[in-house]
């Protein structure tokens, strides 16, 4: 078991949420994102950035319409960046060895 995660299926459903029914499929959902805002994050670990970037493909999957165009305009861009930056270094490098 990982660190933060709950013990099994229903501990996500805390002291907070008693009373409700577990198969509702909203409270489901609540106790899921209850779980996410309570997750310890590491961000300097590698596993942690991962889980960050899992974190917000998930939730760029569940949106539509202008937020979900807002999101992969913000992912087109950062690939951009990387981009110019990869040809950039790819250039000083080649530049440097021939010449």
């Amino acid at each position: 078991m990982e660190r933060g995660e709950p013990d099994d299926q229903t501990a996500h459903l805390s002291d907070d949420l008693d009373g409700l029914d577990p198969e509702d499929p909203e409270v489901q959902a609540f106790a899921a994102h209850r779980d996410r805002m309570r997750r310890p994050n590491a961000d300097a670990t590698v596993e942690g950035m991962l889980r960050g970037v899992d974190d917000f493909a998930q939730s760029v999957n569940r949106t539509g319409g202008h937020r979900r165009l807002v999101a992969v305009a913000v992912v087109a861009l950062i690939l951009l960046g990387v981009l110019y930056a990869v040809w950039n270094a790819l250039a000083f490098v080649i530049g440097t060895f021939t010449g």
